[in-house]
């Protein structure tokens, strides 16, 4: 079955061999057996659960909460000649009746269905009369109530499992620490399951983290120095923050589309549909945006608010360069935002058992944020995969911070807090440190205590960043109920009599012109390989002029990494542009001799003004 298997890979995807346990994974769903699957965004792990339909002569089920974004799934395996159909409440009901007559009739090869849709008493009873072949719960993290998205309906899908115990299953996930791996296979009823964990790492993507204020202008320093013409998705916390910040960078010329669940369903579909199908859109979204998404030239992820744990930030940095191409993840955070995560969490209605556990997720979080190692080390240890060596490809590896020893200027932060009675804010406090003489100070008294202008080593963001780190690490805390009051906390009190030492990172600068090009020397597993630029950029105007016509997105019909394939092979024949990567039968059939005739027009242009300069 495995050689059937790489031949429909071939003849089907367009690829030569599989990657990534793919073909392991396969073969256990063609035994039979149930599979949990944790492979990093862009690893290929649909084709883990499209390919064994196609050998079984069945439908396969893929349980998927993206009702906004199965029609693109859909379009995308029909590209490819695999009979796909969605069944979700967006379906008027003469559609849907006609998706349930394709399944009972064995039209399908996959059938993409919603949680809620599938438990319904209609839809299993169909699977009773006609089984499927295999289910595929995609996103399986949606399980966990620990996870970053769970969905409640997840959690009743373990029926299946129960009503259908010989139909294999398999639940697949990005993202998924220890506890949320246990969860998923306790849910899902996965004792059974053969486990697959690839290595979450993701080597063309570099990770940038910045601390301090002026958020905005540090995005805009970084999309135009790096990404100018680039697509993006930009992450805020607030639907506020999406819309000013969509706002700010229209005015700056920048195609930038809001994104967040208040606005309508029409306004939000047609942002998610430009986002899709044209080149260079930035979305600025909140995390209502982003699961699911497949579109590969996606050239960097940037956060302008902290995440709330490392596995949302490490989900959605990986939307970035899924076609295996350089990406960025860049972050930007403030003391605020360390403030705000923490008070959003107090504040909830959620027992005191799930805030301990999301404190010690957000604490790996800012952990990430203020640490001077290796970033990626870091988050593949938090996934519990190790790597010996630093990655030579996040910031700290580029720029490595410098740390100094500052148990001394802690004490004194610590201390004005105390000797300030634990009422007062930064700004405040640093105030005092640096002496600061005003109406408010005399009046408080504070300009007599022992800790008033005993600050003056240090300029005020040089202290902002001290308390920022003190507070990252747990040494203060920041009460909203006294507005915003630092309160000593964790160990404080042993730092302060000098028991305890703590090492301290200055402010970062901004990285040399050498420790770029060193960065894209060592970016990663990257083809350089020189290409016809002006070529690559025709054929992906043609691309674009095809999906137009066609109403898809422009990698519906090839990627850019098919492109630069396609020119650095210059085929002149059918049989030639088949052995390409990823040009399978079905996208042969339909664009291979459009695509050699744009390759045969270009080089007689090119050849004409070769012989006749003059003629240009």
């Amino acid at each position: 079955m495995l050689e059937e298997a790489t031949a429909v890979l071939q003849r089907t995807f367009g690829y030569a061999t599989f990657r990534h346990q793919q073909d392991e994974i396969i073969a256990t769903l063609l035994n039979g057996k149930d599979a949990l699957v944790l492979m990093p965004t862009g690893g290929g792990k649909s084709l883990c659960y499209q390919i064994p339909p196609l050998l079984c002569k069945g439908t396969g089920i893929v349980v998927s909460p993206l009702i906004a974004l199965m029609q693109n799934q859909v379009d995308a395996l029909q590209q490819l000649g695999i009979r796909a159909a969605f069944l979700n409440s967006s379906l008027p009901n003469y559609a849907r009746n006609q998706v349930m007559q394709q399944y009972r009739q064995g039209q399908l090869d996959l059938l993409y269905v919603a949680p809620e849709r599938l438990l319904m008493e209609s839809m299993l009873s169909m699977m009773d009369e006609h089984l499927p072949v295999l289910f595929a719960i995609d996103e399986a993290h949606c399980v966990s109530q620990w996870g970053h998205d769970f969905r409640p309906e997840y959690q009743q899908l373990a029926v299946l499992h129960q009503r259908y115990p010989d139909v294999p299953r398999i639940a697949l996930t990005a993202t998924a620490d220890l506890r949320t791996r246990q969860e998923i296979i306790a849910q899902l009823a996965l004792d059974d399951a053969k486990v697959f964990i690839n290595s979450f790492d993701r080597p063309n993507i570099r990770y940038i983290i910045h601390q301090g204020g002026n958020n905005r202008e540090q995005l805009w320093r970084f999309i135009k120095e790096h990404h100018a013409h680039d697509a993006g998705i930009i992450y805020c916390l607030s639907r506020k923050q999406v819309e000013e910040t969509a706002i700010w960078l229209q005015g700056r010329a920048k195609q930038a589309l809001p994104y967040h669940a208040g606005l309508p369903t029409k306004q939000r579909q047609l942002h998610q549909q430009r986002f899709l199908r044209e080149e260079g859109v930035v979305i600025v979204a909140t995390i209502a945006f982003g699961m699911g998404i497949d579109k590969p030239n996606v050239r960097f992820v940037a956060h302008l608010s902290l995440p709330k744990n490392i596995e949302a930030y490490y989900q959605e940095t990986g939307r970035a360069g899924r076609d295996g191409e350089p990406a960025n993840a860049w972050l930007a955070y403030t003391m605020r935002d360390v403030v705000l995560q923490r008070n959003m969490l107090e504040q909830s209605d959620a027992e005191e058992s799930h805030k301990r556990v999301m404190h010690q997720k957000l604490q790996a979080m800012i952990g990430l944020c203020e640490m001077p190692g290796c970033r990626r080390q870091a988050l593949l240890d938090y996934f519990g995969e190790q790597q010996k060596q630093a990655c030579g490809n996040c910031d700290n590896c580029l720029n490595p911070p410098q740390t100094w020893n500052g148990t001394e200027a802690a004490q004194k932060a610590l201390a004005c807090v105390y000797r300030t009675g634990q009422n007062f804010g930064v700004q405040y406090i640093t105030q005092v440190l640096l002496g600061k003489h005003d109406a408010r100070m005399m009046r408080n008294h504070h300009d007599t205590i022992s800790t008033f202008g005993i600050g003056c080593e240090y300029a005020a963001s040089e202290w902002r960043t001290i308390f920022r780190q003190l507070l990252a690490e747990g040494y203060l805390r920041v009460d909203m109920d006294a507005g915003g009051a630092l309160k000593l906390a964790g160990n404080s009190r042993a730092l302060l009599r000098g028991e305890t030492s703590i090492a301290l990172s200055k402010q970062q600068k901004p990285p040399s012109k050498k420790s770029k090009q060193t960065a894209q020397t060592r970016s990663s597993t990257v083809d350089t390989t020189p290409i016809d630029q002006t070529l690559f950029e025709r054929l992906r105007h043609l691309r674009l002029h095809l999906a137009k016509e066609q109403e898809v997105p422009p990698f519906f019909i090839f990627h850019d990494r098919t492109l630069k394939l396609i020119v650095a092979a210059l085929p002149d024949n059918l049989l030639d542009m088949r052995k390409i990567s990823g040009v399978g039968e079905q996208k042969l059939e339909r664009y291979g001799q459009v695509f050699i005739d744009e390759i045969q027009a270009y080089h007689r242009v090119s050849d004409s003004m070769q012989e006749d300069p003059a003629s240009g």
